[in-house]
């Protein structure tokens, strides 16, 4: 499975549209296989989830991210998880893998 997640100083950046980078990470039997890092292309309204399918990402952790491009996401068939809090990249992996992150409030409000 390839999950995306927007990230700064090897966390989870709180605003998904405008981070720096997503670290892109491959797993395969609940482990972390690959980690790489990309900077992602200026945002504009739909240019994320096409390029996130152009990289292959399955599914996306978030701490906020508008209705209208969680929408965007679902069309192109990539699972996004929102409300996940501000930590380390490995420990939310392994606590998605495991069916264990907890997710809170969608800190995005459009």
């Amino acid at each position: 499975m390839r999950i995306a997640i927007p990230t700064a100083n090897g966390k989870l950046a709180m605003h998904f549209g405008h981070c720096e980078k997503f670290t892109i990470v491959d797993t395969e039997n609940e482990t972390i296989i690959k980690k790489e890092e990309l900077v992602p292309p200026p945002h504009e309204p739909g240019v994320l989830p096409k390029w996130l399918k152009e990289q292959n990402v399955e599914a996306i952790i978030a701490g906020g991210m508008g209705q209208r491009a969680q929408e965007l996401f679902n069309n192109a068939e990539i699972k996004v998880t929102v409300g996940a809090p501000a930590e380390d990249i490995d420990d939310l992996i392994v606590k998605y893998l495991n069916n264990t992150l907890e997710s809170g409030a969608n800190c995005c409000d459009h």
